[in-house]
């Protein structure tokens, strides 16, 4: 997905618009990360830019999106400019010293320094 999105469309309410162009946007990754993966890769992942015009992008995370696009809103901003290109991941596994256990704590984490 390429595409520049106008914030201002005569006759529709802005917050609907946004609305709109926030689904439209999780729904393209929705239909994106469906598709069969190809060989070898583990996940869908996906190189994203983001920026007020498509010349002006920048390389961002996936997860930053929807923040980006409420910055462009609160700054007033009349358009925005998102690039989403599905591509095959492949995870790494951990280093074998950083294993945590099932609380999200490292081996070496002491439970009563956290408790205090």
């Amino acid at each position: 997905m390429k595409k520049t999105f106008q914030l201002h469309v005569e006759g529709k309410h802005p917050d609907r618009l946004l609305e709109a162009i926030k689904h439209e946007i999780r729904k393209y990754l929705k239909r994106e990360r469906r598709r069969d993966l190809p060989e070898g890769a583990d996940f869908w992942d996906f190189d994203c830019k983001f920026g007020v015009t498509e010349e002006a992008a920048e390389v961002v995370h996936l997860a930053t999106i929807i923040e980006r696009i409420d910055a462009v809103v609160a700054d007033k901003g009349t358009q925005f400019y998102v690039e989403l290109l599905a591509k095959g991941g492949v995870r790494t596994p951990r280093p074998a010293g950083e294993q945590q256990d099932m609380h999200g704590l490292h081996e070496d984490d002491d439970l009563d320094e956290i408790n205090d």
